[in-house]
């Protein structure tokens, strides 16, 4: 980590947003490992007000790790005064193709960010809200949106033979598919399923939803 020679400014600046942050909600659901997810649009919701009110601002650029082995980013925290904190973070990837490396990196940003700013994450906006005492807008249906397409366009071939396999509604067939899609990376997976088909959703139908969730079909 590199810093400025002084960061007195920066220090009561970030301690100040710090009391009015939330959590970063975890919005965002990956269905195939049953878990939730922080992504970083909800990272950066949590974050920009309060850095705004402060006088706090950040960037981040993409970095390669000596020998080529790893990707990540360089995140600075930058203070009107002029003082900072930097710091580096990689990840190893296992395949050299932009997709793996650009997955990284949005990864490597949401939680080198994360713990830069020093936030939590949070179930839900009710709880986030609670953090810090006031509501939460909801105002990241629109980037779901752009995500979910984007990554039904990248995985196009691969849907293309998951919705085959749906339609058969065999538990043998619904399990390879959500073989395939398990191999996908994970931020396409987390943006494929959310938000929910009546916001829009291009990747899955109602059905296709339930067959993956519970692998019964819904006759509904």
């Amino acid at each position: 980590m590199n810093k400025s020679e002084s960061i007195n400014e920066l220090a009561t600046a970030l301690c100040n947003a710090q009391s009015a942050m939330g959590g970063a909600v975890k919005d965002s659901k990956n269905p195939f490992f049953k878990s939730s997810y922080a992504d970083l649009t909800s990272v950066i919701k949590a974050i920009k007000q309060p850095f705004a009110d402060n006088g706090l601002s950040y960037t981040q650029f993409p970095v390669t790790s000596e020998g080529g082995q790893g990707v990540g980013v360089k995140t600075v925290l930058m203070h009107i005064s002029g003082q900072y904190l930097e710091s580096e973070f990689y990840l190893p990837i296992t395949k050299s193709d932009p997709q793996a490396g650009g997955s990284a990196i949005t990864y490597a940003r949401r939680y080198a960010l994360q713990a830069m700013a020093g936030i939590p994450t949070a179930d839900d906006d009710a709880e986030a809200s609670m953090m810090r005492g006031k509501p939460v807008e909801s105002d990241v249906v629109e980037e779901q949106l752009k995500a979910n397409k984007e990554a039904y366009d990248r995985n196009f071939e691969a849907m293309q033979i998951v919705k085959s396999l749906l339609s058969q509604q065999t538990p043998g067939s619904i399990a390879e598919a959500k073989s395939i899609l398990g191999k996908l990376d994970e931020e396409d997976q987390i943006a494929l399923w959310s938000p929910s088909p009546t916001k829009g959703n291009v990747a899955f139908t109602t059905q296709e939803r339930t067959l993956l969730k519970t692998g019964v079909k819904d006759d509904n």
